[in-house]
């Protein structure tokens, strides 16, 4: 089960520990210890995204560079989502690798398409902020069916994903999820859109941390479930705003 977040890294039973609250000098997760690890964890990810784009655009071969960060994520992702004490260690770690693999790519994007980076980045802080918003002011709650109905429908992505991945190799393509047909577009946007709610449902379950009274080191866990989906969204904005710019 997934929990309260569609965010995988994220779930219900990662805060199941019946010490929390008993030991008066255990320092506690907060809402802003964990705005300020994923402040940090943003800046690292940024900065190793910017060094690898500036390699791609001084003519250096970056793709290895690219494919190494993205099974270095992966497995450190895996590591951290099933041992989250180590959260603080390799969460720094995993945004450096997490951006080479973001330089690599948003750098490809922008050689294809010019100033498409930026616009992906700033739709990206737009969307998180409105969300971030709407959620603070209960505009939109989480509750349980819109739980289910966000994890329900990252799932069904995600599976969805690994099925084309796996059907790659046989030379066979799921139709319209990756063209740049009206089909294709309005399938890219149902994705953005289930990639943002994914936010909502993260915040949620940062509050939910804060309020039981998760062991500091959880400030870092809550920090690196919410830069998986920021990640998440900001590559499928950037692959709907290259299927709308092919169209042109």
């Amino acid at each position: 089960m997934i929990g309260r977040s569609g965010n995988p890294t994220l779930k219900d039973s990662t805060f199941e520990n019946r010490g929390y609250g008993e030991d008066r000098y255990q320092e506690y997760m907060t809402i802003n210890g964990t705005v300020n690890k994923a402040f940090i964890t943003l800046v690292i990810l940024l900065g190793s995204a910017f060094a690898t784009w500036m390699m791609f655009f001084n003519g250096q071969e970056v793709m290895p560079l690219a494919y190494g960060g993205l099974i270095v994520g992966f497995i450190l992702a895996l590591v951290i989502s099933f041992k989250p004490v180590v959260a603080p260690y390799l969460v720094p770690v995993y945004a450096v690798a997490e951006g080479m693999f973001l330089g690599a790519l948003s750098a490809t994007y922008e050689s294809l398409y010019n100033g498409i980076t930026l616009q992906a980045a700033l739709l990206t802080i737009a969307v998180f902020i409105a969300l971030l918003t709407a959620y603070k002011t209960r505009m939109i709650k989480a509750t349980e069916n819109f739980k289910l109905g966000v994890v329900a429908a990252t799932g069904g992505i995600m599976i969805m994903y690994l099925l084309s991945f796996v059907l790659g190799f046989f030379g066979i393509t799921i139709p319209y999820l990756h063209e740049n047909s009206l089909i294709g577009i309005g399938i890219s946007v149902v994705i953005v859109i289930i990639a943002a709610l994914n936010l909502v449902l993260d915040f949620d379950f940062i509050e939910g941390g804060a309020e039981q009274g998760a062991p500091k080191y959880m400030e870092w866990y809550g920090a690196f479930g919410l830069m998986v989906t920021l990640v998440w969204l900001y590559i499928e904005i950037i692959r709907l705003l290259s299927k709308l710019r092919s169209r042109d």
